[in-house]
């Protein structure tokens, strides 16, 4: 992430044309993985399990009174830099209350970040219609073993939520591993 930021193309004010945070590679790793793993890739209603064609991913953003979640449509599509301005855009619009309601309305999934407070780990609850939700956690230094040999890594804990009426255990555990195997590769979900 560092060195994509540090050769980031810089515009006519001569400042980069986007910044990545860690949450714009989940976002994107959710929404690939979601399209890897598409049984999982559905919402719930009273009358029917809805499949979608695309990651719709909602982000949980602070605003005064509570949270919102505004959604970064057809990310599956979108490149990191695309994901990063749009998400940097609605969380603004967020915070001064200026969203339209299909700016928060819907989405297939939904990922809450508490890295940012340093808050390792925790549950999120699924905001219905989705079935899913990640909870990301702060990244931090820890010891781990590459190739026989130890070596200091940044580490972050996730933690996934289902609503099992429609992503059971098992479908939950596979999302989870292909979104596993892009943080830990994110090259991958660049080609």
């Amino acid at each position: 992430r560092e060195e994509i930021n540090a050769n980031a193309p810089k515009g006519a004010d001569g400042k980069p044309v986007y910044k990545l945070s860690v949450n714009d590679f989940v976002i994107k790793a959710l929404a690939v993985a979601l399209m890897r793993v598409p049984e999982a890739n559905v919402t719930w209603t009273e009358n029917a399990m809805l499949k979608h064609k695309h990651a719709d991913v909602g982000v949980a953003v602070s605003i005064a009174g509570g949270l919102i979640t505004p959604v970064i449509r057809k990310a599956d599509l979108k490149s990191l830099s695309a994901i990063s301005n749009e998400m940097k855009d609605l969380a603004a619009r967020a915070r001064n209350r200026k969203l339209k309601p299909e700016e928060y309305q819907g989405g297939t999934t939904a990922v809450s970040n508490l890295g940012m407070f340093g808050v390792k780990q925790f549950a999120a609850i699924v905001n219905p219609p989705h079935a899913t939700i990640l909870a990301v956690g702060a990244g931090e230094q820890r010891p781990v073993v590459r190739n026989g040999q130890l070596t200091v890594a940044t580490v972050m804990t996730v933690t996934f939520s289902t609503d099992h009426r429609a992503v059971d255990g098992a479908l939950g555990a596979e999302l989870l591993s292909a979104l596993k195997g892009l943080i830990e590769n994110p090259v991958s979900m660049l080609v």
